[in-house]
């Protein structure tokens, strides 16, 4: 009977390797989704990042050059000021 016993002990470590071994291998498995959709994650924050510091350039450079056009404007709108009060004389 000793031997049986054993027999069983045995078998029953040995599913029970076999389920830890399984188990392991899922949770191996779930870890490198887990961090290749971080990385996915990651590169699309980057990129968002890099469109954001664009655009933000690209608005910076625009309200420049509408506070240049104003300048330039009322420059015009003086000159023809004067101009039409040289005509009127």
């Amino acid at each position: 009977m000793a031997a049986e016993e054993v027999l069983q002990t045995v078998d029953h470590y040995k599913t029970e390797i076999e389920r830890l071994t399984k188990e392991l291998t899922e949770t191996t498995h779930e870890k490198i989704q887990a961090a290749e959709y971080g990385l996915v994650v990651l590169e699309e924050k980057l990129t968002l990042k890099q469109q954001y510091d664009e655009l933000e350039a690209e608005y910076d450079s625009l309200k420049q050059e509408l506070e240049q056009l104003k300048e330039l404007k009322d420059v015009i709108y003086d000159v023809l000021n004067q101009l039409a009060f040289q005509f009127s004389m």
